[in-house]
């Protein structure tokens, strides 16, 4: 059954396997989302361990996933191999920083006058879902941006690596979907609602992993940078709000062995597998 579904997957073009592959991310966010109609109360230091593993499996995935076949890409290509790899990861750190200052949003556990971006008086419930969806945005796009790149037939980017990545994502995207639920629930919301708002973080994903599929589709030259642009902005996703949200809260030793824990399962994942 499992050779029958993967034949018909393959046999998609590389948007439709894009859209598959992030439906799928953005369905493991709602399934973490849906753990609000059975917890009435969050687990402080086991969520600070979820997002501890979502940083590992984030950092794991730029490098093994989009910044490696970047290099290989360009080495291939003839081309300085790090020109490409810089350039893109610098881009895509920059585009988030400009993302974060103009998006208004607040990060989880914060008050509402620590809201960030331009000034608004938008409620704290929408806040707390931009701040989730500006970090689904890369997640999104690199899944995208690597089915895009196995269609090109390049031995370092293949259909393989593209769902292995897609598999990590959804992983790391589990507790994400916990991580905007519970505190919504704890602020006096119902859990109907509160689920809603938890997969609804997930939902940019689908339109950022077509665009990112199309985008390299269209040019292949920009491939390489593409990989590495997903990897800097997944890279500023880590470190602007991740791991300080993992560490914020005196349980800092059990977020970081969190972080290696997700790191050595997507290394895994992707080594093995892609």
């Amino acid at each position: 059954m499992l050779g029958n579904l993967w034949i018909q997957f393959a046999g998609l073009g590389p948007v439709q396997q894009a859209l598959v592959g992030t439906l799928f991310t953005w369905g493991l966010t709602a399934a973490g989302a849906s753990l609000v109609f059975f917890v009435s109360h969050e687990n402080r230091k086991l969520l600070d361990v979820m997002l501890g593993f979502t940083a590992g499996v984030m950092i794991a995935a730029s490098f093994w996933s989009l910044l490696l076949p970047a290099i290989e890409m360009s080495e291939n290509l003839g081309r300085l191999s790090w020109i490409p790899a810089a350039v893109g990861f610098s881009l895509g750190a920059v585009f988030l920083r400009l993302a974060d200052l103009v998006t208004p949003h607040l990060h989880l556990q914060a008050p509402l006058e620590a809201a960030e971006g331009v000034a608004t008086k938008l409620e704290r419930t929408t806040l707390l879902v931009l701040a989730i969806t500006l970090h689904n945005i890369p997640e999104g796009l690199a899944v995208g941006v690597a089915f895009g790149a196995a269609a090109h037939g390049l031995e370092s980017a293949t259909l393989a690596a593209a769902v292995v990545l897609a598999v990590g994502i959804g992983i790391q995207n589990f507790p994400e979907g916990l991580a905007v639920s519970m505190p919504l629930r704890r602020e006096g919301f119902s859990p109907a609602k509160s689920f809603w708002y938890g997969q609804l973080s997930g939902a940019v994903e689908p339109v950022a992993g077509v665009l990112g599929a199309a985008a390299v589709l269209t040019w292949q030259p920009i491939l390489p940078y593409a990989l590495a642009f997903a990897a800097g902005a997944m890279i500023f996703v880590v470190v602007e709000e991740v791991i300080p949200e993992a560490q914020s809260s005196g349980n800092g030793d059990a977020a970081t062995m969190g972080l290696v824990a997700g790191f050595v399962v997507m290394m895994i994942l992707d080594v093995a597998l892609g």
